[in-house]
Formats: structure tokens, C-alpha cells, sequence
């Protein structure tokens, strides 16, 4: 079985991993978010119920990877628990 200050190591090395993807999540929200708004710019004015579709399915993969940043957030605050009590 690890050590205390192992598994601490163990659990601030999954953290900083989790901490790196937030800000790639957060990069790849932004990308959509201007894929979006890119759209909505060429489109302006368009019928087609197609256009509609894009943009909602733009926002609902934002919306999506906001999901997931709560999630390794929660995950990280649960582990920092972890780590605490040891």
C-alpha cells in the first residue's frame, strides 16, 4: 500500500493533469462560441431551418463542456478533500 505523502503526491498529480484540461475545455468552448457567432454572422437573415440546427447544436456543445468543467471541478475539490484528511 502507498504512503500518506505518496497518495497526496498521487492525488496533486491528478489534479494538476484535471487543472491542465479545464483550460483546454475552456479553449475549446471559446472556439465553438466563435464558431457560433461566425455563423450567426453569415447566415444573418437566412430561412433555412438548417442554420437554426447549426446554432443550436453550437450552443448545446458549449453548454455541454461547461457541464464537464463542473464536473473536474467537483472532482478536484473532492480529491483536495481526500488529500486533506490523510
Amino acid at each position: 500500500m502507498a504512503s500518506i505523502e505518496e497518495v497526496r503526491s498521487g492525488i496533486a498529480q491528478a489534479n494538476d493533469r484535471a487543472s491542465e484540461s479545464l483550460g483546454a475545455l475552456q479553449q475549446a468552448q471559446d472556439c465553438i462560441e466563435q464558431a457560433q457567432t461566425a455563423l450567426a454572422q453569415v447566415t444573418e437573415g437566412s430561412s433555412q431551418s438548417d442554420v437554426e440546427q447549426a446554432n443550436a447544436y453550437f450552443a448545446d456543445a458549449a453548454s455541454k463542456i461547461g457541464d464537464v468543467q463542473q464536473a473536474v471541478n467537483a472532482a478536484m475539490e473532492a480529491a483536495e478533500g481526500v488529500s486533506a484528511r490523510l
